[in-house]
């Protein structure tokens, strides 16, 4: 009996090490699948943050950071656009801006501009112009001498726009040339001003006295003119383009006689009859060069789009109020004479006509012909 109870105790000694064993050991491996699982799940879980972060931080910042860019740029661009403010007579000096001026308005232009309201009164210009208000104006030729001199020098001239734009237009067939003008009565406007001293000037070089010879009423202005034209079936008017073609298309019989630039240009005198030029204020040009270099290349391209394209220059003649409907802005172009000179041909064309302006009436241009100065680009 106590041999079997020893071996039972035995036996039963070693089943229960076997199951501690074996209790211990899935212990032990529920342990380790425990302690692994959250390692795991763990480190999933902070790479799917880490990347979601990092893709919400790129995407916030990515459209802050352009933002920043974009002004930037667009204030470097906006330094960098000079701003240049300019005024312009109403008629021929005017016409040659339009393109410039639509450009501008569309964003195109490389400078940006600020253009006055154009004015028919070409001393509208002269205080904006002393006072600092406007950089560059459209004049007539005569007035860039005046501003010359009443600023001391203050101004100077960047371009010629147009030559002479006067015509003699009658009701029949009697006038051909200047020399027909002799025993005749001749309308005029633009007494004391350029019109008459060009008149002079070509009547004295055909040896007719303008005193004398012929008789000159003056009128106050084109629409005084075109009523005595109406009321005169054998008239002789002397008239400023564009409104000689208006006149033409209201007049059935009136004609155009002569056109005084061709008149000028047969004198072969070494000059041009300029009626308008492009004028700068000398601190401007000093002070902005490049915007000044800029204006005369985009004038340029402006005026070259004015004799090329007829039809789009003269929409835009209208649009902008120089000339009322764009047919006539059309026909009345080729009698405009549009041009751009600077530099040494400006200065030629220029100079000589204000002496012949000067020996006229030397208040004409100021009291005095302006200096070398006077000329941009010119040293």
């Amino acid at each position: 009996m106590s041999s079997k109870k020893h071996g039972s105790t035995l036996i039963s000694l070693f089943m229960i090490l076997a199951l501690v064993f074996a209790l211990a050991g899935c212990s032990g491996d529920k342990k380790e699948t425990t302690t692994e699982k959250p390692t795991e799940q763990s480190t999933e879980q902070k790479a799917e943050q880490s990347t979601e972060q990092t893709t919400e931080q790129t995407t916030a910042q990515t459209p802050e950071t352009t933002a920043e860019q974009i002004t930037e740029q667009a204030t470097e661009q906006s330094a960098e656009k000079a701003t240049v403010r300019i005024g312009a007579m109403s008629g021929p000096t005017a016409m040659g801006l339009v393109k410039l001026m639509d450009d501008n308005e569309k964003g195109l232009s490389e400078n940006s501009y600020e253009f006055a309201e154009l004015s028919t009164d070409p001393s509208a210009f002269v205080a904006p112009l002393s006072k600092g208000e406007l950089d560059i104006a459209a004049v007539p030729a005569n007035l860039s001498s005046v501003l010359y001199n009443n600023t001391d020098g203050g101004v100077c001239v960047l371009a010629i726009n147009n030559l002479c734009v006067l015509n003699i237009v009658e009701r029949g067939d009697s006038v051909n040339n200047l020399e027909d003008l002799k025993g005749k009565k001749l309308y005029a406007t633009g007494q004391g001003a350029v019109p008459e001293y060009t008149l002079r000037h070509l009547l004295k070089q055909k040896g007719i006295d303008p005193d004398a010879d012929l008789e000159l009423q003056w009128c106050a202005d084109t629409t005084e003119a075109l009523s005595y034209i109406n009321n005169d079936s054998e008239a002789i008017a002397m008239l400023p383009q564009p409104f000689v073609t208006a006149a033409l298309a209201q007049v059935e019989d009136l004609r155009l006689a002569i056109d005084l630039n061709d008149a000028w240009n047969d004198l072969d005198n070494g000059c041009k009859q300029v009626t308008g030029v492009i004028v700068v204020r000398k601190a401007f040009a000093e002070e902005n060069p490049e915007a000044v270099e800029t204006f005369l290349k985009e004038y340029e391209a402006s005026m070259n789009y004015t004799a090329d394209d007829a039809d789009g220059a003269a929409a835009l003649i209208e649009h902008y109020g120089i000339v009322a409907k764009a047919p006539i802005a059309k026909k009345a172009l080729p009698g405009c004479h549009l041009c751009f000179e600077k530099g040494s041909d400006m200065k030629n064309s220029l100079e000589g006509f204000l002496k012949i302006l000067y020996d006229e009436n030397a208040k004409s241009v100021g009291g005095n012909l302006p200096n070398e100065d006077f000329y941009y680009g010119i040293k």
